[in-house]
């Protein structure tokens, strides 16, 4: 089976940890292209000594490079706003998008919730890098449930892992990922927290979340939520649990007041995570980086995989 050219379009934190895991990593997608904007940066560089082409005059520099027909698949992490833009002229070209941005034009896909429903969709959204750490346990407690009232998320990462991209995108993050508690992880209503830690030296990503869920066992749900975990670390090794889930019964005498919901009882479940990064270009600290494109990069091979097949068929 052969391999799909891709290009990533930003070349900051996440698109170059991106590239280097495509090249080392990724059985059925090759690097084509990698697209920035400031000729200075890092990721271009690297691009240049690896032998991948780069550009950085944006998107429009993307489609005047000589190998722009064979690129099939293309991976935005610039900046929701960018994104929109992008996402326009990549869909009149007809390439296949992978948004690592929170702009959320096509459907928001994590790969242990939703992983195959998607693939054929024009644009898919990875949602954040906090949704890719803390919905997938939102969902484990929802499908050992029979209602989750209310699911918030603390992400916190290193200041130095986040780049100029993450930082404009901060009000999106939260948006974005406040949605898909409710879309993905089936809570009622989402709240979602990013905090950005200059704690030197820097500290390792931790995720925090918290659900309020009615009609399940915390048995039932702990057993849910260790196999949520060991489902992400098949393609995130570095994302563990920092301690047992935590379980609190919040009684019909002292009921908790939920934002947009209203007083309401039920079974308090608390899980601590921690995600460590495979380091392939930020320190391992750099968690955050490595479950976003860990995430990206497998939707995007079981995407080149179908596609492989369909056409060898």
């Amino acid at each position: 089976m052969g391999k799909i050219q891709c290009a990533i379009i930003g070349s900051g934190n996440i698109g170059t940890d991106l590239m280097i895991k495509v090249m080392r990593t990724s059985q059925h997608l090759a690097m084509g292209a990698m697209v920035g904007i400031d000729p200075a940066s890092d990721g271009l560089a690297r691009a240049t000594r690896l032998g991948v082409p780069a550009t950085h005059e944006g998107v429009e520099g993307l489609r005047a490079l000589p190998n722009y027909g064979e690129i099939r698949i293309v991976f935005d992490a610039t900046s929701a706003a960018a994104h929109l833009r992008n996402n326009e002229i990549l869909q009149r070209d007809g390439k296949k998008v992978i948004d690592l941005t929170p702009a959320a034009i096509g459907p928001f896909t994590i790969p242990v919730i939703n992983g195959e429903a998607n693939l054929d969709a024009p644009n898919v959204n990875m949602v954040t890098c906090g949704g890719q750490a803390t919905i997938p346990i939102v969902h484990a407690v929802r499908r050992a449930s029979q209602r989750v009232v209310w699911g918030e998320i603390v992400a916190s990462i290193a200041s130095k892992s986040a780049g100029p991209g993450t930082r404009a995108n901060i009000d999106e993050f939260t948006e974005t990922t406040s949605r898909a508690i409710c879309a993905l992880g089936g809570a009622e209503k989402g709240k979602a927290v990013i905090v950005l830690n200059p704690a030197e030296p820097p500290l390792i990503m931790r995720d925090t979340v918290f659900t309020l869920s009615q009609g399940g066992e915390p048995q039932s749900i702990e057993r849910s939520i260790l196999d949520m975990v060991a489902q992400v670390q098949s393609y995130v090794p570095g994302y563990r649990l920092k301690q047992k889930p935590q379980f609190e019964v919040i009684g019909d005498n002292a009921p908790l007041r939920i934002p947009g919901v209203g007083y309401a009882s039920g079974l308090k479940t608390t899980v601590f995570l921690e995600v460590e990064g495979a380091a392939h270009y930020l320190p391992a600290y750099a968690g955050n980086l490595d479950i976003m494109t860990s995430a990206a990069l497998v939707t995007a091979d079981r995407w080149a995989v179908r596609q492989l097949e369909r056409e060898a068929a």
